[in-house]
């Protein structure tokens, strides 16, 4: 767990082009984060606000991209998949996560979810306060996010 966590810092700050030391001095509006909060966020695809820093954007070599969520309290993602699958990585607050068909799980600081490949899930914040995750989605080549329904009270409250 602390090997990805280091592993996810160094692709950060080298996706910066900054130095640790200049890195460390980086503006931040999530306490504790090593990460700036990002651009507010309001689209149908959520349920209210969220924040997206954007880490590091896809390119032709690692084909992979890295952003920073913060979902305010209770906020969620509309069901959804990803063609290549996506990894989260909960860096502060408390995440609900939940595979179709799957019971809800909840997420801690520090908790890896693995989204498998072409399989519908939803993910966000618990209603009593917000959530960080850091959103890998490897192999873009293969696809962007399909977005879906919405998840209903009771899927987010069961």
């Amino acid at each position: 767990m602390i090997v990805i966590t280091v592993a996810l810092m160094v692709i950060a700050i080298a996706a910066s082009g900054q130095t640790p030391q200049a890195q460390q001095g980086a503006q931040s509006t999530n306490s504790g984060d090593i990460l700036p909060k990002g651009v507010k966020t309001e689209n149908e695809n959520f349920s209210g606000v969220v924040w997206v820093h954007m880490v590091m954007p896809a390119d032709s070599m690692y084909d992979t991209q890295i952003a920073s969520v913060t979902f305010e309290p209770g906020v969620r993602t509309k069901w959804h998949y990803h063609p290549s699958g996506q990894i989260l990585l909960i860096t502060s607050g408390t995440a609900y996560y939940q595979e179709k068909d799957k019971p809800k799980q909840i997420l801690s600081k520090g908790d890896i979810a693995k989204c498998p490949p072409g399989v519908p899930h939803w993910h966000g914040a618990a209603p009593g306060g917000s959530m960080s995750h850091l959103a890998v989605s490897p192999n873009m080549k293969m696809g962007t996010v399909v977005w879906q329904e919405k998840v209903s009270d009771a899927e987010y409250n069961k």
